[in-house]
């Protein structure tokens, strides 16, 4: 968008010379000065201009001015003062040159001339004043020292032509406004003048000069210089900035990134951040250090797109010898600047070749190394340079540094001693889950657990528990908390329940004891008069694969999901019960049939709520992710968590057990009513010898016979009709079950020499694999397991 000024630009002869020394733009002040019109020269080189011995050398830096000898198109030579500003390339422009000379320096003007008597010469404010074309008239000894040019050269030229640089632009540009509009305005504007390579801030205030009729004659230019508080007030902000953005999370890794992303570019132009290795101390930090310091490096930034400097890649170490600036830092425990123009970095470049290549192909001139330490452990260095900032590093950089860095230290450590507890709870937590699930007759399981992303491990567990009768009891439990507190809850809480499950207590029963030990646990862990705050939710769940019969109670847990065959799917309609640890409230279970080939889905509320959904969403995406069921728990259990769990992982711990139910066929099972009369046991027993021939059991038969007279002499003796024989056989193991009503249970002990009884228990614990009893609500039920797979090897 071209702008438009109220002035000649043939006041100036301006052309325009590209890198390669061809003049690309020619006005009509160059044509008025030499007399080449611009058809004649624009394209050609720039060194054909030139007078006498004139050379065409390339200035050095991005200003030069000087006196030249220049042809004009008549032969003769005109000595020509110019000024000349080398412009960078950008994604808008190549690089190139700008040349100017004034060709109006206005002269001087009548007494009463506003342009004239404007300027206080003897201010220490530096100020300049310009006419209605916006060229430069006077300019006091404080202006002349900043522009770092007299005043007698640049009479003329406007302040683009002065300045070359953009910032130049933009004051043009407001001039023009207090110009037109009459109005004095003020800029503020951070910019490096005359030939100084350190940039300043400059607050420019500009005022209309006008005549004795009030007619807007020119505008004056006052500049201050309030760098000190410029950079008081950046640096304020830096500090407030890396509050804020250092150590949103509690990842060593992001954390050092953040802390690289701060100081990029505001402090450098390039930062690395390596930090020690616990592992290679043997777990804890050193307090002293000494070379060679092996590091990791851990984030680094860069001004440069695609941090294309970066020598050693995040993730991978590097052993750092004594004279580089990682390990020299860490062990004197400070700040360490070094330069280039002070001979300072030599030692640090001689120690790695690829790195001295970079810092001399980049053109790195200035290195800060500064310790990063916490709490008295010292956890690595973050190495700031610059190549594109001309600034070296100042006592003020160094105090900033230090001040970001400590507050990235102490978020460092934070994540380091976070990551640290969070593995132990992981592998304690690990260690306290099972491993792999039974194989069973009653059901398949498959199962997830997944620790969460950001609050750390805590207590969620899932079991799968074999219980007598080829029953199999299932549970799910959340721990209140996360951390090494909640995982090591969570195991007591789950040996208990394999405990309680060990005795045949039903569902019900199983939760009233688990909430009384939940209870204690609280207890235990209060203080004085107060109780803790353990709490936890469980569901558990007994299936019969004989009955095909399946047992549930909950503790404040989620429902549990029903798939049955056909793809029929619900949610079980349980009684919620109270949360363990609040004691004295009553369970209530509910009996369910499940057909063989149903899947029962339990997990923990980590899995289904979320803060960026309601619970019911989460509910009705587990819903459509289990109906896709096909055939493959473990591709199930996959999609389930694929389809409700963000992509960086759950904000609570998730577990979760898919169980698909079978059942046992009618020919497995055999049963008998027995007469409470001893003299009918013979018939008994043959009955059940034939039916292990019918089962191919021959091998089992004497051992059979025995536990089956033991058990069913013990129920005649000593419990109450009616009295039950089951055997049930699965490929593994033979299983001899006996009832009656009578809700005594049997208790195992060592007969002496003479005594006449004792022995018969003690005769079928040895004789089969395990043995035990279970209450009913009818009475008791005595089982004795008898392993098939010893029989047949042996």
């Amino acid at each position: 968008m071209s702008r438009v000024y109220p002035f000649d630009d043939a006041a100036t002869a301006r052309a325009v010379i590209d890198e390669n020394g061809t003049l690309v733009e020619w006005n009509e002040g160059a044509r008025r000065l030499l007399g080449h019109p611009a058809d004649e020269v624009v394209g050609r080189p720039a060194a054909r201009l030139l007078a006498g011995d004139a050379t065409g050398t390339v200035p050095a830096g991005a200003r030069w001015d000087g006196v030249v000898g220049l042809r004009h198109r008549d032969g003769r030579t005109l000595p020509v003062w110019l000024l000349a500003h080398h412009r960078t390339a950008n994604d808008e422009r190549p690089g190139h040159w700008l040349v100017v000379s004034p060709l109006d320096g206005g002269g001087p003007r009548g007494p009463d001339d506003p342009l004239g008597t404007a300027v206080l010469m003897q201010s220490p404010c530096a100020v300049a004043v310009y006419d209605e074309q916006l060229r430069l008239r006077r300019v006091n000894e404080a202006m002349a020292e900043v522009i770092g040019l007299p005043e007698a050269h640049i009479r003329g030229l406007r302040i683009e032509e002065i300045g070359g640089r953009p910032q130049s632009e933009e004051l043009e540009l407001n001039m023009l406004r207090v110009l037109t509009s009459g109005r004095p305005l003020d800029v503020q504007t951070y910019m490096r003048t005359g030939g100084e390579d350190v940039a300043h801030a400059w607050l420019a205030r500009m005022a209309p000069i006008t005549d004795a009729a009030g007619r807007v004659r020119g505008v004056c230019l006052a500049a201050h210089d309030f760098t000190e508080n410029y950079l008081a007030r950046e640096r304020l902000q830096l500090v407030n900035e890396a509050s804020v953005r250092i150590g949103s999370t509690l990842d060593v890794t992001r954390t050092a990134q953040e802390l690289a992303d701060v100081c990029v570019p505001a402090l450098a132009d390039f930062v690395t951040v390596d930090l020690l290795d616990p592992h290679e101390y043997g777990g804890d930090l050193p307090v002293r250090l000494w070379a060679p310091l092996t590091l990791r490096r851990t984030a680094h930034q860069s001004v440069l797109p695609g941090v294309p400097e970066a020598v050693l890649k995040p993730g991978h170490t590097e052993s750092y010898p004594a004279f580089s600036p990682q390990a020299d830092s860490l062990i004197a425990g400070r700040t360490i600047v070094a330069s280039v123009p002070s001979g300072d970095m030599t030692k640090w470049l001689s120690w790695h070749t690829a790195r001295a290549e970079r810092v001399r192909e980049f053109g790195v001139h200035a290195s800060m190394a500064v310790p990063i330490q916490a709490r008295g452990v010292t956890l690595g260095v973050a190495v700031l340079t610059r190549h594109r900032r001309p600034d070296p590093f100042t006592a003020d950089d160094v105090l900033l540094a230090e001040e970001i860095t400590a507050r990235a230290a102490v978020c460092i450590d934070n994540a380091r001693r976070f990551s640290r507890e969070r593995e132990t709870a992981l592998a304690l937590q690990r260690s306290l889950l099972p491993r792999t699930l039974p194989h069973t007759a009653a059901l398949q399981a498959a199962s997830r657990y997944l620790p969460a992303a950001r609050a750390g491990v805590g207590g969620d567990w899932f079991d799968v528990i074999q219980l007598s009768g080829l029953r199999v009891a299932m549970v799910v439990g959340d721990v209140v908390g996360h951390g090494v507190q909640a995982s090591a809850t969570m195991g007591r809480l789950r040996t208990a329940v394999r405990t309680l499950a060990d005795i045949d207590l039903a569902p019900d029963e199983l939760l009233t004891h688990l909430d009384d030990l939940v209870v204690r646990l609280s207890e235990e862990q209060g203080g004085e008069g107060s109780p803790g705050e353990v709490g936890a939710t469980c569901l558990y769940a007994v299936y019969d694969p004989v009955s095909r019969r399946c047992t549930l109670a909950r503790a404040g847990h989620p429902l549990p999901v029903v798939l049955r065959p056909g793809g029929r799917l619900h949610e079980v309609d349980l009684p919620a019960g109270p949360p363990l640890g609040l004691g004295g409230l009553p369970f209530e279970s509910t009996e369910i049939e499940l057909p063989e080939g149903t899947v029962l889905a339990m997990f923990t509320d980590g899995l289904i709520t979320s803060r960026h959904r309601d619970p019911d969403t989460g509910r009705r995406l587990l819903h459509d992710a289990l109906a896709a069921y096909s055939d493959s728990l473990d591709e199930t259990c996959d999609r389930i968590l694929h389809a409700l769990l963000p992509s960086g992982g759950a904000a609570d711990d998730v577990a979760l057990l898919l169980a698909r139910t079978q059942s046992l066929p009618a020919s497995r099972v055999a049963t008998w009513d027995v007469p409470a009369d001893p003299a009918l046991l013979a018939p008994l027993r043959k009955q059940v010898v034939e039916q292990l021939e019918v089962w191919n059991l021959n091998a089992a038969t004497f051992t059979a016979e025995l536990v089956v007279s033991e058990l069913v002499t013990n129920a005649i003796r000593y419990g109450a009709p009616p009295i039950r024989l089951r055997l049930i056989h699965d490929t593994t193991t033979l299983i001899c079950e006996v009832s009656d009503t009578n809700h005594t249970a049997p208790h195992l002990r060592r007969a002496k020499t003479w005594d006449e009884g004792g022995r018969g228990l003690l005769l079928v614990a040895q004789l089969t694999q395990r043995w035990g009893s279970r209450h009913t609500p009818e009475g008791k039920t005595i089982w004795a397991e008898l392993s098939l797979l010893d029989r047949e090897d042996g």
